[in-house]
């Protein structure tokens, strides 16, 4: 029966694909209806806004657990490099929070501490409702243990500190390979241009790692690698143009601090 299943699964799979390379523009047209139908914005905002929150008390535990095994200074200047990915202008604002916490490490309680991990997850459980939502259909067949919802976010938790060590290490091998260059038939060729595009490469393929695994993990049931696979290059491709769109946008045009004033941090 299970060969069966997998076996009309992957004739979908490719009549689907199919369908979807003859008519793009249809295909697109349904996502945004189908977005709507989910109420897309709303659900977009509330993850936005609860990873905002998420994310300074994440960077603080990571990086005072970090600070014990890599050089804090060397982890700082990774953290606001790949930060700037994720919110474009404001990586300097945040690195300095961080590293404003980092010098008072010692006042940090076990209530404290606690609490810092509790905010940390809001993000990931927002995330999975979210994937309820749009996920409906599955929910409706088999819903998950509420102790699998609640472990989650922790083990997310833990995978990305782990992704920021080993993120660290690497681009810090790339900044030193990035001073050297090469000699050859009597000409000297600097490897800093190679280090650069390796690291901008290092981040792109950690962003569709992440958002990869959102979509194998996040939704209830299972879901295959290659479509988890193409949802995460996807995501990661468009948030790329995205962003660059914003720091054009926030450099050229906004007058968003003329606005707004003291408020521009916090509303950007």
């Amino acid at each position: 029966m299970k060969p069966a299943r997998g076996l009309r699964l992957r004739v979908l799979n490719r009549r689907a694909n199919a369908w979807i390379l003859a008519h793009p523009l249809e295909f697109a047209l349904q996502c945004v209806r189908a977005f709507r139908a989910n109420q897309g914005l709303l659900l977009a905002g509330a993850v936005a806004y609860y990873a905002l929150l998420s994310i300074v008390p994440f960077l603080m535990l990571v990086v005072v657990a970090l600070s014990h095994f890599i050089d804090q200074a060397e982890l700082l200047q990774t953290l606001q490099r790949y930060l700037e990915w994720l919110v474009p202008g404001q990586s300097r604002s945040i690195t300095a929070e961080v590293a404003h916490f980092l010098e008072n490490r010692d006042l940090i309680t076990w209530v404290l501490g606690i609490t810092m991990l509790f905010f940390s997850s809001l993000a990931f459980t927002v995330l999975e409702n979210a994937m309820c939502v749009i996920f409906i259909h599955r929910v409706a067949i088999r819903r998950r243990h509420f102790l699998v919802s609640a472990i989650l976010p922790y083990c997310y938790i833990l995978a990305l500190g782990a992704g920021v060590l080993l993120v660290t290490l690497v681009a810090g091998t790339l900044q030193v390979m990035g001073t050297e260059s090469v000699q050859f038939l009597g000409y000297r060729w600097s490897l800093g241009g190679v280090s650069g595009v390796l690291l901008y490469l290092l981040g792109l393929a950690g962003e569709i790692l992440v958002l990869s695994s959102i979509y194998l993990v996040m939704p209830v049931g299972r879901l295959s690698w290659s479509h988890a696979l193409i949802g995460g290059v996807t995501a990661a491709l468009l948030w790329e143009i995205a962003r660059h769109v914003l720091v054009w946008y926030f450099s050229t045009l906004s007058q968003v601090n003329v606005v707004y004033g003291s408020m521009t941090t916090a509303i950007v």
